[in-house]
């Protein structure tokens, strides 16, 4: 059995396979990561273009500093959803910084303050993508049934096969995994970049 601390193989194989330069390997965690950084991005920004920016400088920075990632940290996929968050809210702070600054009717404090507050909005709002799109299949769906297709926990139960009580079992278990969003903004990741 493997140690509890030791990360994935897949993870530990992909830094070896970026470290010695194999584009397929880039191609790969492209494939495999591309949707998540830049759903994270959009979600942080609020921009299309934006997204698409931060979503090449993500990769890019992957494959230039593939030993940024420590395995012992964490899943590559935290890894990589933290480098984007980050660059994500650098990027909003310098264009919101810029936009207060033109705006110019209120004192720095205010401009600081209104700042962090959309700092603080997007990172938690992304935080909660980072979750749903992370938690258990069977969790996810019982959460869009309720939340999004407005089912109540016997229509989700019968919607997913499943009985009444491990559809409210499922729920409130989503429900608990999203109510960490606000615990902490970005995906937890103790790496640098």
């Amino acid at each position: 059995m493997a140690k509890k601390d030791a990360p994935p193989r897949w993870d530990r194989r992909m830094q070896q396979r970026l470290a010695r330069g194999e584009a397929a390997a880039l191609g790969e965690l492209y494939d495999r990561f591309a949707s998540l950084v830049h759903g994270l991005a959009h979600r942080v920004l609020g921009d299309e273009p934006a997204a698409d920016a931060i979503t090449r400088e993500v990769f890019a920075h992957v494959w230039e500093h593939p030993d940024t990632y420590d395995p012992r940290q964490g899943p590559l996929r935290t890894w990589v959803a933290t480098l984007t968050h980050r660059l994500a809210v650098q990027r909003l702070r310098a264009t919101e910084t810029a936009a207060l600054t033109r705006g110019g009717t209120g004192s720095p404090e205010d401009f600081t303050e209104e700042l962090e507050r959309k700092v603080r909005r997007a990172s938690v709002a992304a935080r909660a993508d980072y979750i749903v799109h992370s938690m258990p299949a069977p969790l996810r769906a019982a959460l869009e049934l309720a939340y999004v297709q407005r089912r109540d926990y016997r229509q989700t139960a019968a919607d997913l096969g499943v009985t009444e009580d491990e559809a409210r079992r499922r729920l409130r278990l989503g429900l608990q995994l999203l109510s960490t969003a606000h615990d902490a903004a970005p995906p937890g990741y103790g790496g640098t970049v």
